[in-house]
């Protein structure tokens, strides 16, 4: 942790989801910490041991935050830290509309 944080401690949660199971931990931490180093005080890793946080994209209440390592939270926040997309969201609209489309056309 930075040495420059203050002694003042905030409330904030770190949130991970899988399809079948969620976990919301609440936590004290320094005024200043990054989201990053939120969800590594939460200990989240040992309920999901797959998970890497290294790597992991994560956000604030449904905004992804670019670089989680170097945003400082505020009291009341909840990093949430989202899974890789299986698919594309593009893509799958796309065939969608295709499948639609050829479906229409075949009435």
């Amino acid at each position: 942790m930075d040495k420059r944080v203050s002694s003042k401690e905030i409330t904030v949660e770190v949130a991970y989801a899988l399809p079948e199971r969620q976990k919301i931990i609440s936590l004290l931490v320094p005024e200043g910490t990054t989201l990053y180093q939120a969800a590594e005080l939460s200990g989240i890793c040992d309920d999901f041991p797959e998970l890497d946080l290294a790597s992991a994209k994560m956000g604030i209440f449904g905004r992804a935050v670019p670089k989680p390592a170097e945003q400082a939270m505020k009291s009341g926040e909840r990093v949430e830290i989202y899974r890789p997309l299986i698919a594309d969201p593009k893509e799958v609209r796309r065939k969608r509309a295709e499948k639609a489309k050829a479906a229409k056309a075949a009435e």
